[in-house]
């Protein structure tokens, strides 16, 4: 009873933090791997997957009431992502994920140096491009973290938003926006891959999963309430958290 009670309060949290510049897999996943350490870790991920498609939706319908989504950025973004986050799964059956491992933290930290040596950066919503090459860069930015979701997967949440940010001039409220479009596509087709191969636990996920939704839901209120500078704080405390993170685990396998 009390494992249950802590993997619910880890998916509210995760919910939460996901809802509102991605991250929540720092907070859910490493719970699940505490509490079965003896489970499969392709069963732990597959059900992880499963509690967050129902948050990151919630999510997304949310941002799309109260937040003018930028849908020609969204749409090719997360088409691309649903179809490289499969072929990323595939992939990571096929090759060893580990280098990424090593290399994770090293760009986390110019992520996190870059948002904060940039003051300014993502206060200001103003697309910078247009048309078919707004169109052209949301693809490539959907095909090359749809891949990166499939294949190794920590960060995706934050990634998407600081390139939605550094590529695109959006805001950090508009492009969590956006980012949660992207996050479902991704879910989405790695849930289908983990379905198809039996890796899911289907109560444990489902009731995950109601609270994953009720800490989205508060996640993206309090996102559209204090607007753009509450989410770049919180996406400076969660990317570094990732690098501790990841840091960690890449130290422990050197």
């Amino acid at each position: 009873m009390v494992d249950y009670l802590l993997l619910g309060v880890a998916a509210f949290s995760a919910g939460l933090v996901d809802a509102v510049v991605g991250g929540g897999g720092l907070i859910q996943l490493p719970t699940m791997f505490s509490v079965f350490p003896n489970m499969a870790p392709a069963t732990l991920i597959g059900t992880n997957k499963l509690a967050s498609i129902f948050g990151t939706s919630v999510a997304a319908v949310s941002y799309a009431r109260r937040v003018a989504i930028a849908w020609s950025v969204a749409a090719p973004a997360a088409i691309a992502a649903l179809v490289f986050a499969f072929l990323g799964a595939y992939t990571v059956t096929q090759v060893s994920a580990e280098f990424m491992r090593l290399l994770l933290p090293i760009v986390l930290v110019a992520v996190a140096a870059y948002t904060f040596a940039r003051k300014d950066f993502g206060s200001v919503h103003a697309p910078v491009h247009s048309g078919t090459k707004e169109q052209t860069l949301a693809l490539l930015v959907g095909s090359g973290i749809g891949f990166y979701d499939g294949f190794f997967g920590p960060g995706t949440g934050s990634f998407l938003v600081f390139l939605f940010v550094r590529i695109f001039g959006f805001d950090f409220l508009g492009a969590s926006a956006v980012a949660k479009v992207v996050n479902v596509a991704c879910n989405f087709a790695a849930l289908i891959w983990f379905g198809y191969s039996g890796h899911l636990i289907w109560q444990l996920g489902l009731m995950m999963a109601v609270c994953q939704i009720a800490g989205a839901f508060i996640g993206s209120r309090l996102a559209m309430k204090h607007g753009s500078g509450f989410v770049r704080q919180l996406f400076l405390i969660v990317v570094c958290l990732l690098i501790l993170k990841t840091g960690y685990d890449a130290w422990l396998r050197w």
